[in-house]
């Protein structure tokens, strides 16, 4: 009987390790369709006035702004499909109470970069949007040549004089305006598989400590 003993002892704790790993996982997929619930009715929801006080908790808050672009962009390097390399345009933008904010305008190719955009006056609709999109790679901010290599809020404000509140347009912003590229986010969920692939290493566990044991019965 002892020599059962180790294969029991592994075969049965490997297979209660892999099972909660599974029941970790299918656990963590609950929480995180939980949380794409929650992004998708508030990326959704009507459009409201710009917070008096907006922080980060603030981000893919619908909004709806009322204002004039001002003179002055910050070119944000991008590529989009169709249209390939080209810029992101961040303009400054009054709003009829006073505020000077941030639109991300939308994406133009690189032969439109210097183009004369329309100070219009105009409803921008989007969401509020914090990117996190520079890291200790990311190059510094060419300001010689308005050439930046990511979004970055804090910066950009303080180059365009505005506060650090940025609007991502999800509709043009007026005629010849660039092309929208509304705000998005994209939450990896690959849990359901995991939790696939640690029952089923949990099984193959359970095969191999069975054939282990059932070898030691014919020695």
């Amino acid at each position: 009987m002892r020599k059962f003993l180790a294969p029991l002892v592994i075969g049965l704790g490997g297979v209660a390790i892999l099972i909660t790993l599974g029941l970790w996982q299918v656990q963590r997929l609950g929480w995180k369709e939980a949380l794409i619930a929650e992004f998708e009715a508030k990326r959704t929801a009507s459009p409201g006035a710009l917070p008096a006080v907006a922080d980060e908790a603030d981000a893919y808050l619908p909004v709806r702004v009322h204002g004039t672009f001002q003179p002055g962009e910050v070119h944000v390097l991008t590529s989009a499909k169709p249209g390939g390399p080209g810029f992101r345009i961040i303009a400054p933008f009054r709003s009829v109470d006073g505020r000077r904010v941030m639109v991300d305008r939308g994406y133009v190719p690189e032969t439109q970069k210097t183009d004369n955009r329309p100070l219009n006056t105009v409803i921008v609709e989007g969401h509020l949007l914090w990117p996190k999109e520079t890291d200790s790679f990311t190059p510094e901010a060419d300001e010689t040549k308005n050439m930046w290599f990511a979004r970055d809020v804090a910066l950009m404000a303080d180059a365009l004089e505005a506060e650090p509140l940025l609007v991502v347009a999800s509709r043009p912003t007026g005629p010849g305006s660039p092309r929208p590229l509304p705000a998005t986010a994209n939450f990896a969920n690959n849990h359901l598989q995991y939790a696939i692939t640690w029952f089923s290493l949990a099984v193959v566990w359970a095969g191999m400590s069975l054939y282990w044991v059932l070898r030691l019965r014919r020695v």
